[in-house]
């Protein structure tokens, strides 16, 4: 095989080898940030949880300031203003586990199976496009060698 051809040979198969490494070396990343999410999402119910109780006792003393009424009202429409964000927050971790943590947990298991496939199947179909390469080297070197030998018979027929 030429110099050429061997060299270019090595360089695609490098590239791919080096994209394969880096696919694989982030993986623990992507586990971690999915582990991380899975902990944020849970914390995040968990505050749901205690910050729903808090306003259900922050309305109970709202609704006894309700004999003065500007303190009442005032702490009424701050609890209201606390449970709109009580539900955005809902909103979020629900968003978190279905749109991003819950879909990268299914796809982290998917890209290692499919990687692992791709990297066995690229070093087979390497190997065998190697050594076609070598031998349709080995056999343009033959044959050039051949027509060359034919052209000197020649030549030396005429002479």
């Amino acid at each position: 095989m030429d110099a050429g051809m061997e060299k270019e040979c090595s360089a695609l198969g490098g590239l791919f080898q080096t994209i394969m490494n880096d696919m694989k070396a982030s993986y623990p990343v992507w586990e971690d940030f999915v582990t991380k999410g899975a902990k944020l999402q849970s914390q995040l119910r968990t505050t749901i949880i205690v910050t729903g109780s808090f306003l259900d006792a922050f309305q109970k003393v709202a609704d006894i300031a309700t004999g003065t009424r500007e303190i009442g009202s005032a702490l009424t429409r701050m609890c209201m203003r606390h449970r709109s964000i009580e539900s955005k927050l809902k909103l979020f971790t629900a968003a978190l586990m279905d749109n991003l943590i819950g879909p990268l947990e299914l796809k982290i298991e998917e890209w290692k199976k499919v990687s692992g496939q791709l990297d066995k199947d690229h070093a087979k179909e390497y190997k065998k496009a190697r050594a076609d390469i070598k031998k349709k080297s080995s056999d343009t070197i033959r044959l050039q060698k051949k027509v060359k030998k034919g052209k000197e018979k020649r030549d030396a027929g005429r002479g």
